[in-house]
């Protein structure tokens, strides 16, 4: 009996010591994506391939709603690109379109107004070679964030669907970051 026990345990000891012995050699094929080590596929490490991305203007409506996200999404792109400092000279440049709408999903019965809404944002988006003029990522990107107006206050409503849009602006530029990042490290 104490034989089967002592076997045991010494197998667990070894399976363990395997499981380390196999994690220590693994870790050194590992790189964080943001590192100052990891090496993009134009050169360089990718926060410097972020940085060299242009961002053009996004087109939306003078003095609408899309206006006001048009220059959040294209400011928070920046910051993600370059972390709040300077960009390099670009070598490619991002089209962004979107739009956006409010939907209402439940409806109080007395009043008649929307208590719960979805404010959804689509994007596509373009990242072109400047030297090629060639397109080498396009894609969208959708955002649906829902808010609540509980109280029918209208103050409270136009915060929180203010709120809303922002939050789906920095969701949006979450993605394509993320995307032009994969673009960048794998090259497709």
């Amino acid at each position: 009996m104490a034989y089967d026990e002592l076997a045991a345990s010494f197998r667990q000891v070894c399976r363990a010591g395997m499981a380390l012995a196999l994690a220590a050699l693994c870790a050194g094929c590992f790189q964080p994506l943001y590192g100052e080590g990891t090496t993009t596929v134009v050169g360089g490490n990718l926060r410097d391939a972020l940085k060299s991305i242009d961002v053009k203007q996004i087109d939306a409506v003078p003095n609408s709603a899309e206006a006001k996200l048009a220059v959040q999404i294209r400011n928070e792109l920046l910051f993600s690109f370059t972390g709040g400092g300077y960009s390099t000279p670009p070598t490619h440049e991002l089209i962004v379109k979107i739009s956006g709408a409010n939907t209402a999903v439940t409806i109080d019965r007395d009043t008649k107004l929307p208590t719960t809404e979805v404010y959804s944002l689509r994007t596509t988006y373009t990242l072109v070679d400047i030297a090629t003029k060639k397109v080498v990522v396009t894609g969208r990107a959708v955002a649906g964030v829902s808010y609540d107006d509980v109280n029918q206050q209208r103050f409270a409503r136009l915060i929180a669907a203010n709120d809303a849009e922002r939050r789906a602006a920095r969701v949006i530029s979450e993605n394509i970051t993320q995307r032009l990042s994969s673009y960048f490290i794998s090259g497709g």
